[in-house]
């Protein structure tokens, strides 16, 4: 029997906006069960999903990478060469090894046929574009797709809060993508008069320190002002959290499922930010056209 985690007395009547990094995470998701009971929750559930073209267009242009990236380790599978001195060459283990290796050669043609259609072909091969799809293609009044003529509105309010420089944005950003969003998540806010989950990792929206999400403070004071003192809007970088908030079932294996993936989100991002400061010191101390040609 599977057991539900679930935080008593905690239910709230909310939307949820889930963002592109957070949808990415289901190629990283090792157990096929845990990634799908997911999908199968956002999909179910789909009427609490705030969604927009922006996040479906991040998500279809970052897709592909996600999947090369996920499946890396697959790749070093072939990396198997057997050579082993002539004096034991026809040991009966030898034999064993050489056929398991033409098993493994086997079975890896299969996954990189597998691979090749679900990046060709994703609408019949990949079962988490095929579940997002459903909710990016839902006929719902908090999907800011292209058929809904309030886009023309919300870009306009979106170009005007990123040139004045207003998060959500990053320090480098030239897309008005997450301000796009962002003026999304009031407007569906003002006209439900529902609270607002907000589920990311990326900092945009604020910061995140030890296990803990916290809405950055000119975002948490302008919904303050644009829609309610009372209403709630809450940061975190866990599906999971935001699940039990509002009362999807969610089950333990998911927890630490997803813990496993922020870990490892974690380690990634330390390994590259320690690579952009050896970068950047070399440019500094050799500069930038030798460290080019290095």
């Amino acid at each position: 029997m599977i057991t539900v985690a679930r935080k008593q007395g905690a239910k709230i009547d909310a939307l949820i906006f889930i963002d592109t990094n957070i949808l990415l995470d289901f190629y990283r998701i090792r157990r096929t069960d845990v990634s799908m009971k997911y999908l199968e929750e956002i999909e179910k559930h789909k009427g609490i999903i705030i969604s927009t073209s922006q996040v479906e267009m991040e998500y279809k242009k970052n897709r592909q990478s996600a999947i090369l990236e996920s499946i890396g380790e697959v790749k070093k599978i072939n990396n198997v060469t057997l050579s082993v001195p002539a004096i034991i060459s026809d040991v009966k283990a030898v034999e064993m090894i050489k056929k398991s290796k033409k098993e493994i050669d086997t079975q890896q043609k299969k996954l990189k046929e597998k691979i090749e259609n679900i990046l060709k072909n994703p609408n019949l091969h990949d079962p988490v574009y095929k579940s997002l799809q459903k909710v990016f293609s839902n006929n719902s009044p908090i999907n800011l797709n292209r058929e809904n003529k309030q886009r023309y509105t919300v870009r306009r309010l979106a170009l005007k809060r990123f040139m004045l420089g207003y998060p959500p944005r990053k320090s480098d950003d030239n897309s008005v993508g997450d301000s796009i969003n962002w003026e999304w998540i009031i407007r569906c806010a003002e006209t439900t008069k529902k609270h607002i989950i907000i589920v990311t990792r990326d900092t945009d929206f604020g910061a995140i320190h030890e296990n803990e999400s916290y809405l950055n403070d000119w975002l948490k004071q302008e919904f303050r002002q644009r829609i309610s003192q009372q209403r709630k809007i809450i940061l975190t970088d866990k599906l999971s959290r935001a699940f039990k908030l509002v009362e999807i079932p969610v089950t333990q294996e998911m927890i630490d499922e997803e813990e496993n993936i922020i870990k490892l989100s974690s380690e990634l991002y330390d390994q590259k930010l320690l690579r952009n400061i050896f970068r950047r010191f070399k440019e500094t101390q050799f500069g930038k056209d030798n460290n080019d040609k290095e």
